[in-house]
C-alpha cells in the first residue's frame, strides 16, 4: 500500500494567520498536496478557520492543486455542526475530528458523557456521508481504575461512527507504543499523524517519566507549560521509529493519508515544512 503524504496546518498557524492564501501557496510549493486545517475558531467560524465563504475557499485550494483531507473542529458544538458539515461538504472535504479535549480525567461520569456527544457528532456526520474522528495526545493515557482513558473512549463509542486520528508522537509521549496500537485499533483508523522526537531533547520521551505525574489533572495551562518546544523536530530527523509505523499502518484498512505535523520548530514555519517533507523522502511509503 503506498501512502499519500499531507500537512496538518497546525504546523505553519502563524504565517498562515498573516498570510493564508500565501501560505497555501507555499505548502503546495513544498510538494503537499493533501491538507488537514484546525479550526479553533469553530464557535463563529463554519470553515477552515480564515473566515472565507466555502466556494471561495474551494477554488483557492483548487488553483494550488490542493485538497482537504480533513479538519479539526473546536469546539463541537451540536448546533453549530449542520452549517460546518455543508462548508467542508463544498469543499470536498470527508471528514472532520475533534483535536483535543481538556477533560476533568478523574471523572469518570464526564468522560462517559462525552463519549455520548462523540457519538451523536459521528451521527451527524454519517448523515451528510461523512465521517467522524478524535485525535488523542498524551492526556489519554492516564488510567481510571485500571483503564486508560484511551479505552474508554474506545470501548464507549460506537466503531461506526467514530473513527481516530493516531498521533504516534503522542501517543509514545503517553508510554504507549503505536506499532501494538495501530494493530489494535486498526479497523477505526482513518488518519495518522507523524511527528518526531529530537535526539538531545530536553525531557524524557515518556511525559509520564518525570515531566507530568501521571495522577495528576492536566488542564489546559498544565499541557502547554509541560510542552517544551524544544521536544519537536523536523519529521525525519529525530530518533522516532517512522519506517516501522509506516510499515504498521498498512494494515488499517481504512488509512489512505499520513500528515506531517509539527507543534514547533526552531526554523521558519515554511522552511520547517520544507525540511521535513525533504526528509520523509527516505522512507519507502511515498506518494
Amino acid at each position: 500500500m503506498t501512502f499519500k503524504i499531507g500537512l496538518q496546518l497546525y504546523s505553519v498557524r502563524e504565517v498562515l494567520k498573516a498570510d493564508p492564501y500565501g501560505t497555501l501557496a507555499k505548502v503546495a510549493e513544498a510538494g503537499f498536496k493533501y491538507i488537514e486545517a484546525a479550526n479553533h475558531n469553530a464557535a463563529t467560524d463554519d470553515g477552515v478557520g480564515f473566515g472565507v465563504p466555502a466556494v471561495q475557499m474551494k477554488e483557492s485550494m483548487e488553483a494550488l492543486g490542493l485538497s482537504i483531507v480533513g479538519c479539526h473542529i473546536n469546539p463541537l458544538n451540536l448546533d453549530r455542526l449542520p452549517a460546518i458539515l455543508e462548508y467542508h461538504q463544498t469543499l470536498g472535504n470527508k471528514q472532520i475530528g475533534c483535536d483535543i479535549e481538556f477533560y476533568p480525567y478523574y471523572d469518570l461520569e464526564y468522560v462517559l458523557r462525552r463519549c455520548e456527544l462523540f457519538n451523536k457528532v459521528g451521527e451527524m456526520c454519517k448523515a451528510y456521508g461523512m465521517r467522524y474522528y478524535y485525535h488523542n495526545h498524551y492526556q489519554e493515557f492516564q488510567k481510571i481504575g485500571d483503564q486508560t482513558i484511551y479505552e474508554i473512549i474506545m470501548s464507549n463509542t460506537d466503531p461506526s461512527l467514530v473513527f481516530i486520528e493516531m498521533d504516534t508522537y503522542w501517543m509514545t509521549r503517553g508510554g504507549q507504543d503505536p506499532l501494538q496500537m495501530m494493530e489494535k485499533y486498526k479497523d477505526r483508523l482513518v488518519l495518522l499523524h507523524q511527528k518526531d522526537f529530537p535526539r538531545n531533547a530536553p525531557q524524557p520521551i515518556v511525559m509520564f517519566d518525570g515531566v507530568v505525574d501521571l495522577n495528576q489533572e492536566i488542564t489546559d495551562a498544565v499541557f502547554t507549560e509541560t510542552k517544551d518546544p524544544l521536544c519537536f523536530t523536523e519529521i525525519g530527523t529525530g530518533i522516532l521509529p517512522i519506517q516501522d509505523i509506516l510499515d504498521a499502518a498498512e494494515t488499517a484498512p481504512h488509512l489512505e493519508y499520513i500528515l506531517l505535523e509539527q507543534d514547533h520548530t526552531q526554523l521558519e514555519e515554511i522552511e520547517s515544512i520544507q525540511t521535513s517533507m525533504q526528509a520523509f523522502q527516505k522512507f519507502s511509503i511515498m506518494k
